[in-house]
């Protein structure tokens, strides 16, 4: 096996500390950045991408690709201040697609920014105290946590810890204030005394994904993470410590079986006090183990594959000054996914508002961007990004819920509350025509399909289950398909897998049910299986524990002519 570094890698290398060419080319009359600058451009939360619903007409005109940027702001935790979403909703508005895009991460995107525009967007966001740096690119990516704002110690206590975690594992380069911010330093070399004593040169292998949960309370899908880590309660109260999860990660590539979705295998128990240190102990064991040849093999999750979660826990172990203890059973509750009304805790609300995949957009039939904006200038709430894409509005006076309310249902925007359960716990990925690696559409479909499946389950008498559906239009798995009830992955354009099997609090895997089943067949191929799981369930049991208890492998088995019809 050749040992050369990859690409990337070399690019990584030579770039001094993340500088590269990226503030010479920014000055340069051009409506794109070089493959190499791309490249680095990730570690700055910018993607390099193009119009794919104008490429065909691009090409039968002779015309060059339409290069246009997403940027990506990492925002711990999902917590957005009012000035924060304004700012974001402004540059939506100036230089992007006019639409902002919550991600499954706790991010906010913008689509559609050009080149000639993107310094001053991100300018824009920084003045906002929020930060583009380690949106994207081969380091520690937005650290999610558990958004419901619940005012007591033991979750005042866990924020205090992802601050903590935020500052001890942000690259320390100064080039990212210096192009985005200053601008006064170009093409130089890195400052002598600018020490990246955690990335080193070349940063990590690959991205780096760390999600904090609470005890009980899975909604960010810690299992899906590089690192997770769990908040233990001390008496339901204070916070004791953490259970460390290590290896998790749902990427795969179609046709390469040597890649494949994993969940988080647990690693150890750590004291409150010791959690910075072990995570930056587990991303140092990435940094100097972990695969720099094969960009497909460089996760973490194929270290500890190859390696073992025993010689894992002993690499940790000889990067700290204390002992790891052995990790402690986890027990979790359903998901919350803090829709509707809840109380703070501090005698104000919170209202938990869906967006279906994400995107707020003015369409038709809703004027959620307009809505928002004239909420947020009026009420000046704080907000907060779910794991599930939906946005949290913090600190309504109970006074102000009518207020509210009536925003909203001004706007067209339903009430949460008014969803069916499908929709609910339904999510999809951006797909195309943004995303260079999507296969098939996702986002842009999810509506149709998912309103048929909510009519095939009020049929079937199962309108009240919670089903998590999710539909990406690639295997790399950013809406966690492989960690639903129902997963849809695309194949091809209009076609796509079906996995069944999952559990609705993201601790296990489903597995594939159906191959390239067609767009219009997906609700279909689900009729089978629901009614059987309606017909054979047991008491209180769901459709995904259900499908794991029979295996999908009878179900497919059982159901082989329905499926034959659908692909």
């Amino acid at each position: 096996m050749s040992h050369q570094l990859s690409k990337v890698e070399q690019v990584k290398a030579s770039s001094r500390h993340l500088r590269g060419t990226i503030a010479s080319e920014l000055a340069q009359n051009s409506d794109a950045f070089t493959e190499d600058t791309a490249q680095l451009l990730k570690f700055h939360g910018v993607y390099q991408q193009e119009d794919r619903d104008r490429r065909k007409e691009a090409r039968a005109r002779g015309l060059p690709k339409l290069h246009m940027m997403m940027v990506r702001t990492r925002v711990p935790g999902g917590v957005v201040s009012p000035d924060g979403y304004i700012a974001h909703d402004d540059i939506a508005g100036r230089w992007g697609n006019g639409s902002l895009r919550l991600t499954t991460r706790q991010d906010f995107q913008l689509h559609g920014v050009l080149k000639g525009d993107l310094r001053e967007a991100i300018h824009s966001i920084n003045r906002s105290l929020l930060t583009t740096l380690g949106g994207c690119g081969d380091q520690e990516r937005n650290i999610m946590s558990c958004p419901a704002p619940v005012s007591d110690p033991f979750r005042t206590a866990v924020s205090a810890a992802v601050s903590d975690l935020v500052r001890a594992l942000t690259p320390s380069t100064r080039a990212y204030h210096e192009i985005w911010i200053d601008g006064a330093l170009a093409d130089t070399s890195a400052p002598s005394d600018e020490d990246e004593s955690l990335y080193g040169e070349q940063y990590l292998p690959r991205k780096f994904k760390t999600a904090v949960a609470l005890d009980g309370d899975n909604c960010v899908d810690v299992y899906a993470n590089d690192l997770g880590l769990v908040a233990r309660s001390r008496d339901g109260d204070d916070l004791d410590g953490f259970e460390v999860l290590v290896g998790g990660g749902l990427g795969r590539t179609h046709n390469k079986p040597e890649t494949f979705p994993t969940v988080a295998m647990p690693l150890a128990h750590v004291d409150a006090s010791e959690v910075v240190a072990v995570s930056r102990a587990v991303v140092g064991v990435q940094r100097d183990w972990g695969n720099r040849t094969d960009r497909r093999h460089a996760r973490l999750k194929y270290l500890v594959h190859d390696r073992g979660i025993e010689w894992f826990f002993d690499r940790v172990q000889e990067r700290v000054d204390f002992r790891l203890q052995p990790p402690r059973p986890l027990r979790w509750k359903p998901v919350d996914d803090h829709l509707g009304w809840h109380e703070q805790g501090d005698g104000l609300l919170f209202y938990g508002l869906y967006v279906e995949n994400g995107r707020i957009a003015d369409t038709a039939g809703s004027a959620m961007r307009t809505g928002l904006r004239r909420l947020v200038d009026q009420l000046r709430p704080s907000l907060r990004i779910t794991a599930q894409q939906n946005l949290i509005i913090c600190g309504i006076a109970p006074a102000e819920r009518a207020v509210v309310q009536q925003l909203l249902g001004d706007h067209g925007i339903s009430p949460s509350e008014s969803l069916p359960n499908a929709l609910r716990h339904s999510m999809a990925c951006p797909a195309v025509p943004t995303c260079g690696l999507a296969v098939a559409e996702a986002e842009r479909v999810m509506p149709d399909v998912i309103r048929e499946i909510a009519a095939l389950l009020d049929e079937l008498g199962l309108g009240d289950e919670r089903i998590s559906v999710r539909m990406t239009g690639c295997p790399n798995g950013c809406a966690r398909p492989y960690l639903g009830d129902v997963g849809f992955v695309g194949t091809t354009l209009g076609k796509y897998d079906v996995y069944l099997g999952g559990d609705f609090e993201g601790t296990r895997l489903n597995h594939l049910y159906a191959h390239n089943v067609r767009l219009e067949e997906l609700a279909r191929v689900l009729r089978s299986p629901l009614t059987a799981f309606r017909d054979e369930r047991q008491p209180h049991e769901s459709f995904g524990n259900w499908c794991h208890r029979i295996g999908v492998d009878a179900i497919r088995e059982r159901h082989a002519d329905a499926l034959a019809v659908a692909s």
